[in-house]
């Protein structure tokens, strides 16, 4: 298929990966009912699953622009392979995720990719579209230097939207209370307790409910640039071009949102 990506095994390493960063969105299959239901409402399942095939595409477009770097989706569930097709530059490949939680899919998705030879990894969250272009490039960067470390790009509701590694720490992804408002603080400690250099990015957001979706609307409909952000964000076209549609529809279903 003309669409369709290829698959990397951590199986088949693969030479030509070397001394590239492997920029990695942690992806769900954008089915209605499965990704983004906390949006619904204010919006309906079907805008809130349109919303995020919306977010990967500007997320792909953002990363496909970074120097020294390689686009990769790592999706969950195996045999969804198809409902990417045609959501990223061809210059993209596909790894599946693995593990039961959440941690333990970061690490075993960091782990996997390592093992196809890339040099470095960052693993990417699909709910922040408008991450700057220089954070990312910031993380590659960071990770191409001499010596190991953690990049952490943390979000403002103490998680983090982006994690960068040169080797697979487990250490990282152990004891954290997942989902919650100390991701972000008690990474920094595991990275301190495992003795890493920690490399700390802009703060950004991303969107998982009705207050976040008024940020972004913000952001991308008016221009206002989010009360801790310090730089721009990312035009994400896409999503701005799906709320401007949702806007034109009557009373942006946002502005009714608790």
């Amino acid at each position: 298929m003309p669409d369709s990506y290829p698959i990397l095994s951590p199986d088949k390493p693969s030479a030509a990966n070397a001394g590239k960063c492997a920029l990695a969105v942690m992806a769900k299959a954008p089915r209605p009912g499965k990704v983004k239901t906390r949006l619904a409402p204010p919006l309906t399942l079907e805008q809130s699953a349109a919303l995020n095939t919306c977010f990967l595409r500007d997320t792909f477009t953002n990363i496909d622009s970074v120097e020294d770097a390689q686009g990769i989706i790592c999706y969950t569930p195996v045999g969804d392979e198809a409902m990417f097709d045609g959501l990223a530059p061809k210059s993209f490949a596909l790894i599946a995720q693995r593990g039961d939680g959440f941690g333990d899919r970061l690490y075993l998705a960091a782990t996997d990719l390592l093992a196809c030879g890339f040099s470095s990894v960052c693993l990417i969250d699909s709910d922040s579209p408008t991450i700057p272009y220089a954070a990312l490039q910031q993380a590659v960067q960071a990770l191409a230097q001499p010596g190991d470390r953690v990049v952490l790009g943390g979000s403002d509701d103490g998680g983090y939207y982006l994690i960068g590694l040169k080797a697979a720490h487990a250490a990282v992804f152990e004891r954290i209370t997942w989902s919650t408002a100390s991701v972000f603080a008690e990474t920094v400690e595991r990275a301190a307790e495992a003795d890493l250099e920690l490399v700390e990015l802009p703060v950004w957001y991303d969107v998982d409910d009705g207050a976040t979706l008024r940020i972004l609307a913000a952001e991308l409909l008016e221009g206002k640039r989010p009360f801790f952000a310090e730089t721009d964000g990312f035009d994400a076209v896409r999503t701005r071009e799906f709320l401007q549609s949702l806007a034109e529809g009557g009373s942006p279903p946002w502005h009714t949102a608790g």
